[in-house]
Formats: C-alpha cells, structure tokens, sequence
C-alpha cells in the first residue's frame, strides 16, 4: 500500500459507479488512480472526492496499467475559496492541465506540488487576476529549465497550452 499527500487536478467518469482520480503528489508526481464506486450515494469517498481537494490517500499501485486503486482518502484542505468563483475554479484547472501536460506519470517533481499549492492557496485567498496566472506559467517554465519566457517557452517546448488558457485569459482581463 501506497501513501502520499496529493490534491486532485481532474477527475474522469470511468463507469456508472466508479471515477478515475488525476492526483498531483508531492513523492510521487503525477498519478492517476481508480476510485470504484465513488459516485455511489454510500461509497466511502463521498464528500472525500472532488477538484482541488487536498488529501491524504492510500492506494495499491497497479503493475499492469497507469491507473492504480484507490484505497482512502483524508481530506486535509476543502479549498472552499475556490468553489466561490467560476472564474477562480477555471483558472485552478489550468494551472492543473498544465502541469498535466508538461509532467510525466509517476516521477516527481516536489517543487511542481509546492508551486500548484502555492498558486491554489493564492487563487483561494484572493482571487485569479493576471499576474498570477502569468507569475505560474513563469515559473512552470522556469521549474522546466525553459527559461523565464514563460508562454514562448512551454510552446516551443510542448507545441502547444492547454486549450482553455485563451478563456482564462478572458475572464480574467
């Protein structure tokens, strides 16, 4: 059995019951994990899963696959600021599509983690404006080795941002 602390950044339907959970973790980077029967009215994930949430998780790593199982989940921070702006939420998202483009499965990167904390805790307390959303990709890029021209950079990089980045923008002018 596996521990770490994550925050979620995407959450897929994989059955009628069950969601496939995309974490960010501190020790082991990007994962992806399984949570069977979470949409479930009684599972024992309910209220335990959802964007942004910061946990504790269990899980049991598959060998066979990239989706491991999940096991428990202790919620350690709701990010309840983020859920009182659409505008705050989609923002939180691209920064965590962002991270899922340019990070590999599975191989961490802890300044990755502490940077999406950082910039969740900042859009939680005050709210997405420009100079942040810049100030994150800056420092993606910078984390990457890519230099400090953060847009330019990622694009040459990775050949292209995550699709929502020109409604971020948008909502945030």
């Amino acid at each position: 059995m596996e521990h770490a602390r994550g925050t979620i950044i995407r959450l897929t339907k994989l059955t009628e019951t069950s969601l496939i959970v995309h974490w960010l973790t501190e020790n082991d980077g990007l994962i992806k994990t399984v949570a069977r029967g979470a949409r479930r009215a009684k599972s024992s994930f309910a209220g335990r899963i959802d964007l942004f949430i910061e946990a504790e998780l269990e899980w049991t790593r598959s060998s066979r696959s990239e989706l491991h199982a999940l096991r428990e989940v202790n919620v350690v921070d709701y990010r309840q600021g983020l859920r009182k702006s659409y505008r705050d939420a989609v923002v939180a998202a691209y920064f965590g599509q962002l991270l899922e483009q340019v990070l590999e499965l599975d191989h961490p990167v802890p300044e990755m983690f502490d940077l999406l904390q950082r910039g969740l805790g900042y859009l939680s307390d005050n709210g997405a404006d420009r100079r942040s959303f810049y100030h994150f990709e800056k420092e993606v890029a910078r984390l990457l080795g890519l230099g400090l021209s953060s847009q330019a950079a990622l694009l040459q990089a990775y050949g292209k941002l995550p699709s929502s980045r020109d409604h971020c923008l948008d909502l945030i002018q």
